[in-house]
């Protein structure tokens, strides 16, 4: 909100979409300003501030922008609306609704046009939880109105500090989110009115909890080879690097669609704009497997494509776990999934350089690690001061040239998260899918299965690509009988249980009773010692073995089928088992 009588500075300098202006007034980091450019505002945010002048990232282009161009400081920081009607939406980095701005711009964006994040007129079924008379506090519920499957609590304001009173609330009804559902008095005698809305700080994290807790329970994904071998934890964070084609889009879409969390926010963060319109085309044609409908319906999407402004991929990044954030205060298990933070990372880079600061490895800021740290470090678990927990997971796509892991971005992200989902340009372009590589990816996360059979499990993967090495070399007539029935157990795992089909009703998502009774009888075969006369014998019998449990796997759990196909698998195996 600008000031009613502001103080217009000038720009002095211009380059590219960095501005320095000369200023008069109290002037804070990160503050944002407007810069007047014919009859458009320019929304811009203070990056860094050096005696009595301050160098700008603008969020548009700067075309004919020019010295002595006026610059309208307004004393706020950039923030972002939050309240009831944020789910559904399709957000630009800095929370306009892309679908209204299509409408007032056509095909092609304007810049200088900012809307309100949230309708001003929808109207909102409004239940007091508070009455007068009441003590409370920031981020104390005065209220909830429904939001699809969600409860959306009217919370006090997360930047109001110290005890305030409760002098009034409405009565249950419908109202829009400006108006006053409350009026609260503090320990000064200061009187303010409460709505359904509040403006945050991207680059503050909402810390209005009593305690954050250490993430153990396994985040369900349904994804077999993230929940048994690399899980995820509720609250944790994780990486997905991978070169292009490797899949990393689809398996986003898979983990937001089945993962058990209650709101998923997806940050498409300067990724090309075809990569963009598939999420916005296929996104809402996801149906949710809890409710049935859209997974729209519980969804926030933060679009910034490559072909937006550089700068406002920095704001999308936090804009997207501010959202995050704010659900997580109602007690909610929230998702964030960053798509891609390399993108993030050379828009950081482009700023830098024109700030002129001295580069670190392969030109990125010398305090690359830092911000990194600093953006996963906003998730977490956390204890509400009602008593309730909830939970914000980050997840993020990492795009680094060439698939080459030794990269900045790439090893920056791997200090501070929980667990690297390393996609393999080998696994995809051999269809093996989701092409997370089982023998570089790791997590420090609890599994949903026992840790002594996962460990002979990793075992006999990697025993199994040595000799895959090694038959590479030799051929396979230079290996014992023993080494290539190791060799056909590691496929045998692969294919059986790590592969999965997302496209699949049944195998698309594995529930977790369901993983733990298909490990357990993966690892009944890993464990078996059976009888081959050749090496022939072992294939075939491995091959046949393999799709009767393929067979399987797109069979409902429980379900006649299912029962006859596990009686084949027994015969199968006590067939061909030593001692059987």
């Amino acid at each position: 909100m600008a000031e009613k009588n502001p103080v217009m500075e000038k720009v002095i300098a211009v380059n590219g979409n960095m501005i320095t202006v000369e200023y008069t007034r109290r002037v804070m980091q990160n503050e944002v300003a407007y810069v007047h450019v014919g009859d458009s505002r320019l929304k811009s945010e203070v990056i860094r501030i050096r005696g009595n002048r301050a160098d700008l990232q603008v969020f548009e282009s700067t075309n004919k922008m020019k010295v002595g161009d006026d610059v309208e400081f307004t004393g706020e920081l950039l923030s972002v609306e939050l309240g009831p009607g944020l789910l559904k939406q399709v957000y630009d980095g800095l929370q306009n609704p892309l679908n209204l701005l299509a409408e007032k711009s056509g095909f092609f964006l304007q810049r200088g046009i900012y809307l309100s994040a949230l309708d001003r007129t929808a109207l909102w079924d409004f239940t007091p939880i508070a009455k007068a008379g009441d003590k409370v506090r920031r981020g104390d519920r005065l209220g909830s109105v429904p939001e699809g499957i969600i409860k959306h609590y009217i919370m006090l304001p997360f930047a109001w500090r110290g005890e305030w009173t409760v002098k009034s609330v409405v009565p249950a009804g419908k109202y829009n989110i400006d108006t006053a559902i409350a009026v609260v008095e503090n320990e000064r005698g200061e009187v303010r009115n409460v709505t359904m809305t509040q403006f945050w700080p991207v680059k503050i994290a909402i810390d209005d909890y009593s305690e954050k807790l250490l993430p153990e329970e396994t985040l369900v994904t349904q994804q077999r080879s993230i929940d048994t071998f690399f899980p995820v934890a509720v609250g944790g964070t994780f990486c997905t690097p991978g070169p292009f084609g490797a899949g990393k889009t689809v398996l986003q879409h898979a983990i937001s669609q089945h993962a058990q969390t209650d709101v998923v926010v997806v940050a498409a963060c300067g990724e090309r704009a075809g990569e963009v319109v598939e999420i916005l085309r296929e996104y809402p044609e996801l149906e949710d497997p809890r409710t049935g409908r859209s997974l729209m319906d519980r969804s926030i999407i933060i679009c910034n494509t490559s072909s937006m402004p550089v700068a406002a991929r920095e704001a999308s990044v936090y804009t997207a776990v501010t959202l995050a954030e704010y659900y997580r205060q109602m007690g909610l298990n929230t998702l964030l999934l960053a798509d891609s933070t390399s993108r993030w990372a050379q828009a950081l880079r482009e700023m830098s350089g024109r700030l002129e600061e001295i580069p670190g490895e392969e030109a990125f800021p010398a305090y690359l690690e830092s911000l990194i740290s600093g953006f996963y470090e906003r998730a977490g678990l956390v204890k509400l001061r009602s008593g309730e927990t909830g939970s914000v997971t980050i997840g993020g796509a990492v795009s680094p040239a060439g698939g080459n892991f030794e990269e900045p971005v790439t090893q920056a992200t791997l200090k501070v998260v929980g667990a690297f989902l390393g996609l393999s340009r080998e696994r995809s372009d051999a269809r093996r899918y989701p092409a997370i590589h089982p023998l570089d990816s790791w997590s420090k996360y609890k599994s949903l299965v026992d840790p002594a059979k996962l460990a002979m499990a990793r075992s006999i993967l990697r025993r199994g690509s040595d000799v895959n090495q090694m038959m590479k070399v030799v051929g396979e007539e230079g290996t014992s009988l023993d080494d290539f029935v190791l060799y056909m157990k590691s496929e045998f795992l692969d294919y059986v249980f790590l592969q999965q089909n997302t496209f699949d009703a049944e195998d698309g998502a594995s529930s977790a009773e369901r993983q733990r009774e298909m490990f357990n009888d993966v690892c009944r075969v890993l464990e078996s010692d059976f009888t081959f006369a050749d090496k022939e014998g072992a294939r075939v019998y491995f091959l046949e073995l393999r799709q009767l449990y393929l067979d399987r796997n797109y069979m409902a759990l429980g379900g006649e089928d299912y029962r006859k196909q596990t009686t084949l698998i027994d015969q199968k195996i006590s067939g061909s088992v030593k001692n059987a």
